[in-house]
């Protein structure tokens, strides 16, 4: 199996250590793993602002440079979700057939349901809660929306689980918005600010020693807030916490 490594532009520039867990994580399966390195932005923050047009170059480049992999896997479920969902309507107003949005996975969706893992490589004895960004909860079903009379299910719960010495811990409104949104929390900081507070609260009040999750832009913005108010908690990449020790 050869899979295309997808590491977003804001993973590459402020956090590379999620992209190079990544790596190893998935090196460790024994997987070959390529990153190929013309890769650029997806195109998301240009089409979130409304300028749809300027993400369709990157499109293409994207389409283009990961066609020839089995699988394209990312750490990152709001941008695997843009690949996913936007690109084969945004190339198709631009006469081409998206190659790609059927094969991209987020990190973890494919650990738990291409390669159906059941042993974990690293060891983390923290306490952890779990925040559920909203593209992963509700595009990509990382977990149950509890908006939905469903079963009660997390794929990143079920990952955690599995390295040692760690204790897995939920906040109260399990899958509510931190408050980034992207373009969300520079139109409407007030409001973005106020969101992020109550999560960050939320899970404070579980006693956890880290927040983790699969999206670092959700725990960015949290993070923000927790060192303007000096608060004791820290965040790690759930990715981080699956390859520790490797």
């Amino acid at each position: 199996m050869k899979i295309g490594l997808f590491i977003p532009c804001y993973i590459n520039a402020i956090y590379p250590e999620v992209g190079v867990a990544a790596y190893k994580l998935l090196s460790s399966y024994g997987i070959d793993v390529d990153y190929p390195l013309n890769q650029t932005c997806c195109g998301q923050p240009m089409a979130n602002a409304g300028f749809e047009d300027k993400a369709v170059p990157l499109a293409n480049q994207f389409d283009k440079l990961f066609n020839e992999y089995e699988y394209v896997v990312s750490p990152s479920p709001s941008c695997a979700v843009f690949v996913k969902e936007n690109y084969p309507p945004l190339l198709k107003k631009h006469g081409h057939v998206c190659q790609t949005s059927e094969k991209i996975y987020d990190i973890c969706e494919f650990l738990h349901d291409i390669l159906k893992v059941n042993t974990i490589p690293g060891t983390f004895p923290h306490k952890v809660s779990i925040h559920n960004s909203c593209h992963g909860v509700r595009e990509l079903h990382l977990s149950s929306a509890s908006e939905l009379n469903i079963p009660r299910f997390s794929k990143i719960k079920d990952l955690l689980h599995l390295v040692k010495g760690i204790e897995v811990l939920e906040p109260e409104k399990v899958d509510e918005c931190c408050g980034f949104g992207g373009m969300f929390s520079i139109e409407e900081p007030e409001t973005s600010v106020c969101m992020g507070q109550d999560k960050v609260k939320n899970h404070m009040n579980t006693g956890a020693e880290y927040i983790t999750g699969a999206d670092s832009s959700c725990l960015m913005h949290m993070q923000g807030i927790v060192e303007r108010e000096k608060l004791p908690i820290k965040f790690i990449h759930v990715v981080q916490i699956l390859a520790a020790g490797l």
